[in-house]
């Protein structure tokens, strides 16, 4: 939606003046704290799937959510979702075509993304205390000895 879509001066008739949306837009300090909350949401909702990417798990869904939130109130949102979506279905087409290796190559880069993580937020250390390892190279160079 465009900055002109949410200008009260534009007939009821010709933004749709109906539902809770309407409400919001017709008071100027309500329809700025919306589109903030709905910034603040989307926006959080967006570093959570960035987060997730390299992990199991429904990473790209969270990151498509998120944006989808934030093009409910903002035009560049709904860009910036549409171009990800392209170059996704690209990436997934492309990968669909490689042969077994490149397919495997890909998966031991992103199991290697996964471990430098977990290893970088302390969380082989930790496993490894459950079961009596206490190597050094373990330790979490960030957040260091937990003991």
């Amino acid at each position: 939606m465009t900055t002109d879509q949410h200008d009260d001066t534009t007939p009821d008739a010709e933004r749709g003046g109906h539902g809770p949306r309407h409400w919001f837009r017709r008071n100027p300090a309500l329809n700025l704290a919306y589109r903030v909350g709905v910034g603040v949401v989307g926006g959080l909702v967006l570093v959570a799937g960035v987060l997730m990417i390299p992990y199991p798990g429904p990473g790209w869904l969270v990151v498509f959510a998120g944006l989808a939130i934030l093009a409910t109130e903002f035009e560049w949102a709904g860009k910036v979702l549409k171009f990800a979506k392209h170059y996704y279905d690209l990436w997934v087409a492309w990968l669909k075509r490689q042969s077994l290796l490149v397919k495997l190559l890909v998966l031991a880069g992103t199991g290697l993304i996964v471990l430098a993580t977990l290893w970088l937020l302390g969380a082989l250390a930790l496993v490894g205390g459950w079961f009596g390892i206490h190597e050094p190279w373990l330790e979490s160079p960030i957040f260091g000895s937990r003991g």
